[in-house]
């Protein structure tokens, strides 16, 4: 970008010409920097992620822990200096903290800053806990997936429908889980109804774990319908999000971010945000 864009940026959104650049670069992915800075960003996430399961193993963490703290340390303040910036570009920062990826981003760092301010003791052990909260920025690979729009949106659309079908699955599990408490009883291990109803819930998710089997010649008849009633239960769902994601598709979305509310999603030609009505 020559100085006449960025004087042209600070007049059309009256902020400093800097700031709309790397606010370009950091929330978008229209421009060769906006990819290449989502492309370095999701690798640093996929790499920190694989830091914190080789922490999780005992051989590899007793031979290498100098060298996964560091990782970990770098990773952190590579993503604090991130978020940082994230802060710095948007016009509410409160705003982005408070978002649904604001938070990620929070969680991604907060606990190995924690881990100073609160020592291991033997008392404090557990919390270490806190260390799993670093999984959370694999999270934000979503971020830069447009297709999960669509996903979301499908969803919400198909959320009465889907509510409906779990209604249905669950009246059917508590209604065969209390036939097989009836028909096998509690020489055949279904001793209660809600253990009936586990049985249902994993025969028909076609789990089978095989801690309880109904032992009659009617019980495995019974079993045999849940089993096959199961297959086709799995597919509903699938079918309903995917109807709800052919109608609600609608036409493609850009990757600009309004620097006032953060919000994304407009659509390519769009010059204002449809949430705030900031000039995009």
């Amino acid at each position: 970008m020559n100085m006449n864009d960025t004087d042209s940026l600070k007049s059309d959104t009256g902020r400093p010409g800097w700031k709309s650049r790397l606010h370009e670069i950091i929330f978008e992915a229209d421009t060769p920097a906006g990819k290449a800075f989502d492309v370095v960003l999701i690798l640093c996430i996929i790499a920190s992620v694989g830091v914190v399961m080789a922490d999780s193993v005992t051989t590899i963490r007793s031979e290498y822990a100098p060298y996964l703290t560091g990782a970990e340390w770098f990773f952190t303040i590579l993503f604090t200096v991130e978020y940082v910036l994230r802060l710095s570009v948007v016009r509410r920062p409160m705003g982005y903290a408070t978002s649904f990826f604001g938070v990620i981003d929070l969680l991604a760092i907060a606990p190995t800053y924690l881990e100073l301010f609160l020592p291991g003791g033997h008392y404090l052990i557990t919390i270490r806990v806190l260390r799993i909260l670093r999984i959370f920025r694999i999270l934000k690979l979503a971020q830069y997936v447009n297709e999960s729009r669509l996903l979301m949106r499908a969803l919400r659309s198909s959320r009465r429908k889907i509510l409906v079908f779990l209604l249905v699955v669950l009246s059917l599990v508590i209604i065969f889980g209390s036939l097989m408490y009836l028909i096998e009883g509690e020489a055949a291990g279904f001793t209660s109804i809600p253990r009936g109803i586990y049985w249902a819930v994993v025969t028909m998710t076609t789990v089978g774990y095989g801690d309880i089997s109904p032992q009659t010649p009617l019980g495995q008849a019974i079993a045999s319908l849940i089993m096959i009633l199961g297959y086709g239960i799995i597919a509903v769902p699938t079918g309903i999000v995917t109807a709800e994601a052919l109608r609600t598709g609608g036409g493609k979305v850009s990757t600009q971010a309004c620097q006032n509310c953060s919000a994304e999603g407009h659509d390519v030609d769009a010059t204002h945000c449809k949430f705030c009505g900031e000039k995009l």
